[in-house]
C-alpha cells in the first residue's frame, strides 16, 4: 500500500486554511471567532497550549457555519481541482490509505471522489469544533496505523511535505518528501534540512 499525508501533499495548499478562509467569504458571522483563535495562536506559539487545545478553539468556527456539512460539500467543488496531477496520473492505488492532522469531517468528501477508501485523521465535530482525542499528528499518526492494519503491515511508498512525519517515513520501504510537485528521497532530503 502507499501512504500519503494531505495538505501540501497530495493537496496544493492547506486544505483547513482554504476551508477557514472559504467559511468566512461565505459566512461573515464567522469573524466573531477571530480574536479567540488569534489568543489561541498565541497561547500555542507560547508554548501555553497544545496543537489540539489550539486548533479545537480555532474550529470553534463551525457553530457559526449552520451546515457544515453542506459547506464542506460546496467547498470541494471548487478545490478538488488542487489534487496535485502527479498523484491522479502516476501514484493512484485502489489501496491508497491518507493519513492526516486536518479533520475526518474536511477531508472525507475529497477522499471519496478521488476513490480513497482509507482515510485516518483527526477526529473533530463537524458541528462543534470539538476533538475526539488528540490531533492527528507526528507518532500518532504511526499509532493510528498500527490500530488499523497491525503491526506487520507494509507500507511500500509514504508520502509527506514534512519531516514532522518521520516516525511514519521509518515505518515504509520507500519515503518521499514532497516539495509542490517534486518528490525527493526522504534521505536526501532529511541530511540536508534536519534541525
Amino acid at each position: 500500500m502507499n501512504v500519503y499525508d494531505f495538505d501540501q501533499t497530495i493537496y496544493h495548499g492547506d486544505s483547513t486554511a482554504d476551508f477557514y478562509f472559504y467559511c468566512m467569504r461565505h459566512k461573515p458571522l464567522m469573524l466573531r471567532s477571530v480574536p479567540g483563535t488569534a489568543g489561541a495562536f498565541a497561547l500555542y506559539r507560547a508554548k501555553r497550549w497544545t496543537k489540539t487545545q489550539f486548533k479545537q478553539q480555532m474550529y470553534r468556527f463551525l457553530t457559526a457555519i449552520g451546515d457544515s456539512e453542506q459547506m464542506v460539500r460546496d467547498f470541494w467543488r471548487g478545490h478538488i481541482r488542487n489534487i496535485k496531477p502527479w498523484y491522479i496520473e502516476e501514484t493512484r492505488r485502489a489501496d491508497d490509505v491518507v493519513i492526516s492532522a486536518s479533520p475526518e469531517f474536511l477531508l472525507g468528501p475529497a477522499c471519496r471522489q478521488l476513490g480513497i477508501a482509507c482515510l485516518m485523521a483527526s477526529r473533530v465535530d463537524a458541528h462543534t469544533g470539538r476533538y475526539t482525542g488528540i490531533n492527528c499528528w507526528g507518532e500518532e499518526k504511526v499509532r493510528r496505523f498500527r490500530e488499523q492494519f497491525g503491526e506487520d503491515a507494509v507500507i511500500e511508498n509514504f508520502y509527506s511535505d514534512s519531516l514532522s512525519d518521520a516516525p511514519l517515513a521509518r515505518l515504509a520501504q520507500n519515503a518521499w518528501i514532497v516539495r509542490g510537485d517534486a518528490r525527493i528521497p526522504w534521505e536526501q532530503w532529511e541530511r540536508t534540512h534536519k534541525k
